[in-house]
C-alpha cells in the first residue's frame, strides 16, 4: 500500500489521522516523521507536525518451500513403506489345544439327560417349533407388504421416516430473518460481556441481509489486527445462530465500533488514488492481498470508473486486486 501524509498539531495527533486513513491499528502501521512542530517564544508552538504512514506490508509465504516440504513427505514415506517391506514375518504362535470342558459340568449335563423322559421332551419341542413360525411371520408379513430399509414401501407409499424429513424441512423453511439477527445480537451481547468490554448491539435488517453493530468504548480487542478478529467473531455469531435457530439463507454481518465503515471509507480512497496513478501512468497496478470483503470494496468503488478495469487473481490468503486500464 502507498503512503499517505497527514498534518496535525502534534505528532501523535497526525499519526491518528493516518490510521484513520488507513483503517487499521497502529502496531499494523509504519510512520515517518517529516516535519515537527517547532517551540516559538514564551513557550507556543509554531508550525504543525507532518507523517507519513502505510500499512505494514506482509510477506507471502514461498511456494517453493511447500514443494520441498511435499518433496520430503515422500520421500519418509517412502522410507517407511521399505522398512516396512525388509522386516521379517511375525511369528506364530501355535494354535491352543481346546480346554475340556469342568467335571461338573459334564456330570450336570448327564444327570439332566437321564432325568429327562421321553413324554417331556415332546411337548418341548412343540413349544421351540410354535416359537419360531411365530417369529417367521413378521418377517414374512414384511417382506410381502414391500417395505423397504429406508422407510419407502414398494408402491411408492410415504412411510413415517419421510414424513419426519418433511417436518424438517418445514422447521428450516420457517426460520425467519430476524430470529436469525435476533440471535446474534444476544450472542454478541453476550459476548463483549465475557470479554469485560462495555458496549450494546443493534440489529439493522434489509430483507434476507442482516448487520448487527456493536457500539462501545475500547473495543479493538474484538477487531484486532485488520479486522482480523472481526471477522472470527462475525463467523462465530453465524454458527451460534445456525445451531439455535437451523439452516438459513440469512447473510449475517458484524461491524464493532465503526470499523468496516471507516476501512471502506479509507479503501475507497485508496482504490481512486491507484486508479489515477493507473490513468495518468498507463501500468497496471497490483495491490496486496486482501480479503474477500475488502477486494470486494476495491470493485466496487471502481465499477464505474472510466477507462479503468479490475480483477482478482491468485488464491485465498493471497488472492489480490490488478487495477488495470480498460485496454489492458
Amino acid at each position: 500500500m502507498e503512503w499517505v501524509e497527514t498534518i496535525g498539531k502534534t505528532i501523535e495527533e497526525a499519526k491518528e489521522r493516518a490510521l484513520d486513513q488507513l483503517g487499521v491499528h497502529e502496531e499494523d502501521a509504519d510512520f515517518e516523521v517529516l516535519e515537527e512542530p517547532k517551540q516559538g517564544l514564551f513557550g507556543r508552538v509554531r508550525g504543525e507536525a507532518r507523517v507519513r504512514a502505510r500499512v505494514r506490508p506482509t510477506q507471502a509465504r514461498q511456494k517453493v518451500d511447500r514443494r520441498d516440504r511435499k518433496r520430503s513427505e515422500k520421500a519418509d514415506k517412502a522410507d517407511t513403506t521399505a522398512t516396512t517391506d525388509q522386516s521379517p514375518a511375525p511369528r506364530q504362535r501355535a494354535p491352543r489345544a481346546p480346554r475340556a470342558p469342568k467335571a461338573a459340568t459334564a456330570a450336570e449335563d448327564s444327570a439332566a439327560l437321564s432325568n429327562t423322559k421321553p413324554s417331556d421332551a415332546k411337548p418341548a419341542a412343540a413349544k421351540a417349533s410354535n416359537a419360531s413360525r411365530s417369529k417367521a411371520r413378521p418377517a414374512n408379513a414384511a417382506t410381502a407388504s414391500g417395505t423397504t430399509a429406508s422407510g419407502t414401501t414398494a408402491s411408492g407409499t410415504t412411510t413415517n421416516d419421510d414424513r419426519v424429513t418433511t417436518d424438517n424441512e418445514r422447521k428450516e423453511q420457517l426460520v425467519d430473518a430476524r430470529q436469525v439477527g435476533e440471535e446474534a445480537v444476544r450472542f454478541m451481547t453476550e459476548l463483549v460481556s465475557a470479554f469485560g468490554l462495555s458496549g450494546t448491539a443493534e440489529l439493522l435488517e434489509d430483507g434476507d441481509d442482516l448487520e448487527v453493530r456493536v457500539h462501545g468504548q475500547e473495543l479493538g480487542l474484538l477487531v484486532g489486527p485488520r479486522g482480523t478478529t472481526l471477522q472470527a467473531v462475525q463467523d462465530l455469531a453465524r454458527v451460534a445462530a445456525q445451531r439455535r435457530l437451523g439452516d438459513h439463507d440469512t447473510r449475517l454481518r458484524v461491524d464493532v465500533g465503526g470499523y468496516r465503515e471507516r476501512r471502506r471509507v479509507a479503501l475507497g480512497a485508496f482504490a481512486n488514488q491507484m486508479a489515477d496513478e493507473v490513468k495518468s501512468s498507463g501500468v497496471a497496478r497490483v495491490l496486496e492481498p486482501m480479503s474477500s470483503a475488502d477486494r470486494k470494496i476495491i470493485h466496487d468503488t471502481l465499477s464505474g470508473a472510466a477507462g479503468i478495469a479490475t480483477r482478482s487473481e491468485g488464491d485465498d490468503p493471497y488472492r489480490r486486486v490488478i487495477i488495470a486500464p480498460a485496454n489492458d
